[in-house]
């Protein structure tokens, strides 16, 4: 490599790469300035090879278990937390990387951090998910195990050089919660690089005969409201006599096996199509066709505090975005989406109804979505920001402005 390149390594456990959209642009933000990246991860359907090079940047994974109970999520953690730490080892021996950057769930690689800065190295702690709030929403308790999360998530801002928030809220908590001064505290939105979704000609034969098709793209956990649009689809379906309309839910996850089995049980399987995890060019002719995209997260202390990228996808895409009413929410998409009560799959239905019914409404709400798109909720803008983080992290002081702050 160039003596001018600067090695780093990028640990992501909740997803393979390039399937992290974020990780990835990340990645290939750095290396365009002048950053080696490796990248650990874990293996996914997709991306199975161990080893491999994308792009000048090196990805390595390791075999995973994905757990759904608290037991197994502590055995599936400290597998990934060996297998990265070796793989880590691996890296430094080829790359003498001088950044470790580490993206949660959960807050554990700070161990992995510690060992390293003995040697010099530099941590960036890239907050994707407050693991607490997460934790509770899945187990609804906040005992032993809680407290622990609390404890590393604590940990693990205290171990950091500099930390990488989301959005706001989660930069509050950088602050507050974990006492990151506020110079090495940088806000970098996971929006979507326009470059990679380029406009696509809507392909009328995804709907399968119907006029519309309704979009649902994102992960299938226990707390992404898959259950709660289940019941939406019911409604629209079963009480409001709507079978002009596709449901296409695309993704993966550990709900997954469970949702198509409650969907044939309801008898929804002639709306509904579950497609599994899309890339590229499938992943965009949905996007084109789609009338409508929903992000149907329940209002919860963790959802509330979120910033939910395929709302950013949607809006690239000028889809209008049925939601409920979450605070991070609200900031990414302002008047490019219509708001649910909490909650309440019944009225989510009767919102998404009124966009079908209204080709004014969709037009006039999309464009204002691809607006804030272009104007500010982009890659472009977000990566000057997480390159002046990286020059904090070094101890460097050339560059933007340390906080450049997005219109909106």
């Amino acid at each position: 490599m160039p003596k001018t390149t600067i090695p780093v390594c990028i640990i992501v456990e909740n997803l393979p790469v390039p399937a992290d959209r974020r990780v990835w642009q990340e990645a290939r933000a750095l290396t365009a300035a002048g950053y080696h990246v490796s990248i650990i991860c874990p293996q996914g359907p997709g991306f199975q090879a161990a080893r491999e090079t994308l792009e000048g940047i090196d990805v390595y994974r390791h075999p995973v278990w994905e757990a759904s109970g608290k037991l197994e999520y502590l055995v599936e953690y400290s597998w990934a937390l060996a297998a990265e730490f070796v793989l880590a080892l691996r890296v430094y021996a080829r790359t003498r990387f001088r950044i470790l950057q580490a993206c949660n769930p959960p807050d554990t690689i700070f161990l992995i951090g510690l060992f390293f800065k003995l040697l010099g190295v530099r941590f960036i702690f890239d907050q994707h998910d407050p693991t607490p709030e997460l934790y509770e929403a899945r187990f609804s308790g906040n005992g032993f195990l809680y407290r622990v999360a609390r404890f590393a998530e604590r940990l693990t801002f205290r171990t950091a050089d500099v930390a990488i928030s989301t959005n706001d809220t989660l930069r509050e908590i950088a602050l507050v919660r974990g006492g990151v001064p506020p110079g090495r505290s940088f806000i970098v939105r996971g929006c979507p690089d326009l470059s990679s979704f380029p406009c696509r000609t809507p392909r009328p034969e995804l709907k399968e005969g119907r006029t519309h098709m309704v979009l649902y793209l994102g992960r299938m956990g226990p707390q992404d409201g898959l259950d709660l649009l289940l019941r939406t689809i019911e409604h629209l379906v079963r009480k409001k006599g709507r079978r002009d309309t596709l449901f296409v839910l695309v993704g993966a996850g550990t709900e997954l096996p469970r949702l198509k089995h409650r969907a044939v049980e309801r008898d929804l399987d002639g709306f509904v199509r579950f497609t599994g995890a899309l890339y590229g060019e499938p992943l965009l002719s949905y996007l084109a066709t789609a009338d409508v995209g929903v992000a149907p997260d329940p209002l919860n202390d963790l959802n509330d505090k979120l910033t939910m990228v395929k709302i950013f996808e949607y809006m690239a895409y000028k889809l209008p975005v049925v939601m409920y009413g979450l605070t991070e929410g609200r900031r990414s998409a302002d008047g490019a989406a219509v708001y649910a009560t909490a909650n309440d799959p019944v009225d989510f239905g009767n919102e998404i109804a009124k966009l079908l019914d209204s080709p004014s409404l969709r037009h006039q709400m999309g464009a204002v979505g691809r607006s804030r798109i272009e104007n500010g909720l982009n890659w472009d803008y977000q990566k000057e920001i997480l390159v002046k983080a990286y020059r904090t992290a070094l101890g460097r002081t050339s560059g933007p402005d340390p906080a450049p702050r997005s219109p909106f």
